[in-house]
């Protein structure tokens, strides 16, 4: 099996097959397998400084994604996190975080984990930033990367 191709895009820059896998992708893991009935279209998929990062197989369907925004207060806000049940396990979550945070640079990157997931966000130098809360029935902990300051 190859190895499916990392793309990026802004939300004008994807075509309407891609859309509809990455939105396909994210009802079947968040809204049918995790039972969460929620508004995933929440208007900052088209925001002009989101980056849409996913995963395909040779014939198109979607992976794995996730999106990267800009938050008014300048951190990078990476949210929808998602992996296809037969592409777990695969380091494809791994490869997706290593280009969400390429994509966000130096500056500080948010996210809401669920708290399952804290030990693999861990592994990418956050930590947790808050007290848990419930999001759709799920546990979740807010985590932070301070930014990087690279020395030249």
């Amino acid at each position: 099996m190859t190895e499916p191709l990392l793309r990026v895009a802004s939300f004008a820059e994807l075509d309407a097959a891609d859309l509809y896998e990455i939105l396909r992708l994210r009802a079947e893991v968040f809204v049918v397998e995790q039972n969460c009935p929620y508004q995933d279209l929440d208007g900052r998929d088209r925001e002009a400084g989101a980056r849409h990062v996913w995963a395909a197989d040779r014939v198109g369907n979607v992976l794995g994604c996730l999106r990267v925004l800009g938050d008014p207060d300048g951190v990078a806000r990476i949210g929808r996190v998602v992996v296809a049940p037969a592409a777990r396990g695969s380091g494809l979550a791994q490869r997706l975080m290593t280009e969400a945070l390429r994509l966000s640079g130096d500056r500080p990157v948010v996210l809401s984990a669920q708290a399952h997931l804290a030990g693999f966000y861990a592994g990418f130098g956050f930590v947790v930033d808050g007290p848990g809360f419930m999001e759709d029935g799920i546990p979740h902990l807010p985590m932070r990367r301070p930014g990087l300051h690279v020395r030249r």
